[in-house]
């Protein structure tokens, strides 16, 4: 935890790698320190077919899934941050978004918490 998917138009990885991307995601989080750095996992999903506005613009939408316990503050300025980061990486790209969902502690369950 926390877990961002990046899901961008085909194109955006025609222009940087997918490892640069994803890593310009991840070094952004970690530098809130809000994180534990090794629990930070990045993907991402590039996509042929999409519509957007009944357009083919370029877009990058991030989707942050984090436990919960942050503030609304924090949030906030997490996403600003990375879309910032990613507005400088890509400037031409017309859309560029992310949203912050929290996991519930109660709900939540991985491997290691089953026997």
């Amino acid at each position: 935890m926390p877990h961002f998917v990046i899901d961008c138009s085909e194109d955006i990885i025609a222009m940087k790698s997918a490892e640069e991307i994803m890593q310009n995601v991840y070094n952004t989080a970690e530098s809130t320190q809000l994180f534990d750095k090794v629990d930070i996992k990045v993907r991402i999903n590039s996509f042929k077919h999409y519509n957007i506005g009944n357009s083919k613009d370029d877009f990058i939408h991030i989707f942050a899934n984090i436990m919960e316990g942050r503030t609304t503050s924090q949030k906030a300025n997490l996403s600003k941050l990375i879309v910032t980061e990613l507005k400088q990486m890509f400037p031409e790209v017309p859309i560029i978004s992310m949203n912050i969902r929290d996991f519930e502690k109660a709900t939540y369950c991985n491997k290691s918490m089953v026997s």
